[in-house]
């Protein structure tokens, strides 16, 4: 019986997740972070790193441990209900209504947009590249037995390629020495907690969760089937996938901070992407943009959509094969995405705030569960607060007037001043830590 991927297969593995998990985001957020960082930028890197890669391995690494097959295995370990319920809301929230659009709309905007002749409809250009993307998108994924060959061998290699020479160069010939830009804004005072919430930016961790059935699918197809080789293979591919992804992200905010030399502050990071590709490569810049940021969106949104489709077909068995799923989810995720980039990011990010603490919690909870012999009583109340104060930082990342419509705001002064880190955007550490002694003191009491 096998029990280890080759070498071959373990490159081409950690290949097809670095792809799944790199997409328009993990380049558009540390460039923009290392460009308003400035000489702080190693700070700021290390907390993006917790984030966008620790929490990330540390997701596959838990559903490695506890054998799960994807994430509704692992979440009802807390209970039946919130692993359906949090799994659904999961994948909805990574698939078709938020980040799938995104990355539709992300290369449109940095790549696309830049090379319209003046005066075209920007609305109809969206309309029209979204089509050919959902077109691409919809193939690929009513293949997902082919989702290794297609990412791991074809995708991911030609954007690892097309993005190594906007990096090459502009490393190799930096016009200013970073040190001598001052940091901005809030990358002042504390760049490694902005850091820490860059890296939320990036969805990894969520990723993580959602991806592991694409992992375990794959390796098992190759003839690795007992549980216990499952995890070892799957902690091998996540490791170096995402020692990989560090890498990546090292390179990119070094070329961000890097471009204070000859661009002005951005906006955002497409904005210092594009900067970064027009100064190195003159008139070819923005194909060269838009040829990386193409890649990186597709493959990731195809890895996406063949998650969805495959949990919900076994979620809800019965209710629509995995191809009915497939065309569902993919054509939700093209009809949410002509609403623009602006739109999905100013809905997306509040209900993120809420999904990331508790993703956060059940990964740290699954990773180190034997530290108290996974106690039922203590996993239950460690989730019990962190969903509850999860709920404290989606209605701080709504936006003003919603949270005054809907009589919030009085609420979020208190906890301002009152809560620790709740300005910060981490509202929720205090009260699952305080979960985690409630819930020994609950184990105790029964115990006497």
């Amino acid at each position: 019986m096998k029990q280890n991927l080759t070498v071959g297969e373990l490159v081409t593995l950690t290949s097809m997740l670095f792809g799944l998990f790199f997409g328009a985001g993990n380049l558009i957020f540390p460039a923009f972070m290392g460009q308003m960082a400035g000489r702080s930028i190693f700070a700021a890197l290390g907390g993006f790193l917790v984030t966008a890669v620790g929490l990330p391995l540390m997701a596959v690494i838990s559903l490695a441990l506890t054998e799960s097959n994807g994430l509704l295995k692992l979440s009802q370990r807390v209970g039946k209900r919130f692993g359906y319920i949090f799994t659904v809301v999961l994948y909805l929230a990574i698939g078709p209504f938020f980040a799938a659009p995104r990355c539709l709309t992300v290369p449109f905007e940095i790549g696309i947009k830049p090379l319209l002749p003046e005066g075209m409809n920007h609305s109809i250009a969206l309309f029209i590249f979204t089509t050919i993307v959902f077109v691409l998108m919809l193939w690929f994924s009513l293949r997902p037995g082919n989702i290794l060959t297609w990412i791991g061998k074809f995708l991911n290699p030609i954007f690892i390629a097309v993005l190594s020479i906007l990096l090459i160069m502009s490393l190799l010939r930096p016009e200013g020495s970073i040190g001598s830009f001052a940091p901005e804004s809030i990358y002042v005072g504390t760049p490694f907690l902005q850091g820490i919430l860059d890296g939320y930016n990036t969805m990894d961790i969520l990723a993580g969760l959602a991806f592991g059935i694409i992992v375990v699918d794959v390796i098992r197809s190759r003839g690795v089937t007992e549980p216990v080789d499952i995890a070892r293979n799957t902690v091998k591919a996540g490791i170096f996938s995402c020692g990989f992804m560090g890498i990546i992200y090292l390179l990119v905010a070094l070329a961000g901070a890097e471009s204070r030399a000859y661009a002005e502050i951005s906006a955002n990071g497409g904005e210092v992407l594009s900067d970064i590709s027009a100064h190195y490569f003159p008139g070819f810049g923005s194909v060269l943009l838009a040829v990386i940021v193409f890649f990186a969106c597709l493959k990731t949104a195809v890895g996406l959509m063949t998650s969805c489709a495959a949990t919900f077909e076994e979620i809800l068995p019965g209710k629509l094969t995995y191809k009915k799923w497939a065309i569902l989810f993919c054509t939700v995720t093209y009809i949410i995405s002509n609403a623009g980039l602006s739109s999905i990011i100013k809905i997306s990010i509040p209900v993120l705030m809420m999904l990331y603490p508790i993703a956060i919690t059940l990964t740290l909870l699954s990773v180190f569960g034997k530290a108290f012999n996974n106690k039922k009583t203590i996993i239950t109340s460690v989730m019990t607060m962190a969903v509850i104060s999860s709920v404290f930082d989606f209605l701080k990342a709504l936006p003003s007037e919603w949270t005054q419509a809907i009589g919030a705001q009085g609420l979020i002064d208190f906890l301002d001043v009152n809560l620790p880190f709740f300005s910060q955007g981490f509202g929720w550490v205090m009260p699952t830590l305080a979960g985690v002694l409630i819930g020994f003191i609950i184990d105790r009491c029964r115990k006497k």
